[in-house]
C-alpha cells in the first residue's frame, strides 16, 4: 500500500518563516522567537521523516533562528560604572532586527510578484496581431495627388463646393425603396452575361452619382450573392483599387433571379 502525502511548498526559508508568522497572527516587529523556532524545527522534522530533501537555506535559517533564540535567552550585561563615565548604557540591541527586516523585505516583493502575476494573467487574455508590411503593395513612385495644385484650383474647388451646398435643401424626401437584391444580381448578371465568359466590369461601373446609400449597399450585397453563387470572381489588382468582377457564368439569369437571398 502506497501512502501519498501533500506539503504545502514554499520557495524558501524566508517564505515559510512568513507563513508561520501568518498562520499564528504574529507581529512581524515583535516575532516571538522561541515559538516560531519550534514550529520551524517542527517542520523540519516532518520533511526528515517523510524524507524529503532539506536544502541548505533551510538548515541555515535553523541555525539563525537557534543562535537567536539563544541571545534573547541570555541576561542583559549589568550596567558597569567607568571611571570618567557615569555609567555603560545598553545600546538595545535586539538580535531579531536582522531577520525582521528580511522578512518585511521579502513580504514586499512577494506582493509585488502577486500584483505582476495578475497583470500578467489579465494581459494574458488580450491578442494582438504583430504589424504587416505593406510595402509590397506601396507603388515604387508613388504620385502625389497635390503635384502642380495653385491656389486657384483650392479656390474652385472651394466654390463648387460651395455651389452644391446652396442647391440643398432643408428638408429630405423620404421615398419607397423599389430596388432589392433580386433585381440588383438580375441587372448585374445580365451586364456581365453581355460580355461572355471571362467578360470583366469594375465595381465602380455600377454606382453612379445620383445613388443613394440603400442602393450602393444592394449592388455590394447583390455582388456578394454572386461570388456566393460562384457567378462571378472578384479581385483586386493592387491594394486599395477597384473591384473587379469576371463573368464564370454556370447559371442564366432567371436561376439567379429565383435564387433563395436571405437579405
Amino acid at each position: 500500500m502506497t501512502v501519498l502525502y501533500k506539503l504545502e511548498t514554499f520557495e524558501g526559508p524566508l517564505d515559510l518563516l512568513l507563513h508561520l508568522i501568518d498562520k499564528a497572527e504574529i507581529d512581524i516587529q515583535d516575532i516571538p522567537v522561541s515559538e516560531i523556532t519550534e514550529q520551524y524545527m517542527e517542520f523540519l522534522q516532518g520533511m526528515k521523516e517523510l524524507e524529503l530533501d532539506i536544502t541548505s537555506e533551510f538548515l541555515v535559517m535553523a541555525a539563525t533562528l537557534l543562535s537567536i533564540k539563544s541571545k534573547m535567552l541570555l541576561p542583559k550585561p549589568p550596567v558597569i560604572e567607568i571611571e570618567d563615565f557615569d555609567y555603560y548604557e545598553d545600546d538595545g540591541y535586539d538580535p531579531r532586527a536582522e531577520l525582521v527586516q528580511r522578512l518585511i523585505e521579502y513580504r514586499k516583493f512577494k506582493s509585488i510578484a502577486v500584483q505582476l502575476l495578475d497583470m500578467e494573467s489579465e494581459r494574458s487574455l488580450i491578442f494582438t496581431k504583430e504589424p504587416e508590411d505593406l510595402g509590397p503593395f506601396v507603388p515604387a513612385q508613388a504620385d502625389n495627388t497635390l503635384k502642380g495644385l495653385h491656389t486657384a484650383d483650392l479656390i474652385a474647388a472651394f466654390r463648387k463646393a460651395l455651389s452644391k451646398a446652396a442647391r440643398r435643401t432643408s428638408y429630405q424626401r423620404i421615398t419607397r425603396d423599389e430596388i432589392s437584391v433580386k433585381d440588383r444580381i438580375r441587372d448585374v448578371s445580365e451586364a456581365l452575361q453581355r460580355k461572355g465568359i471571362g467578360g470583366r466590369m469594375r465595381f465602380s461601373s455600377l454606382l453612379h452619382e445620383e445613388m443613394d446609400r440603400h442602393e450602393i449597399v444592394t449592388t455590394f450585397l447583390a455582388i456578394l450573392e454572386l461570388m456566393k453563387m460562384k457567378a462571378i470572381y472578384c479581385y483586386q489588382e493592387k491594394l486599395f483599387e477597384d473591384i473587379v468582377m469576371e463573368w464564370r457564368g454556370g447559371e442564366d439569369v432567371s436561376g439567379l433571379q429565383h435564387a433563395e437571398i436571405d437579405y
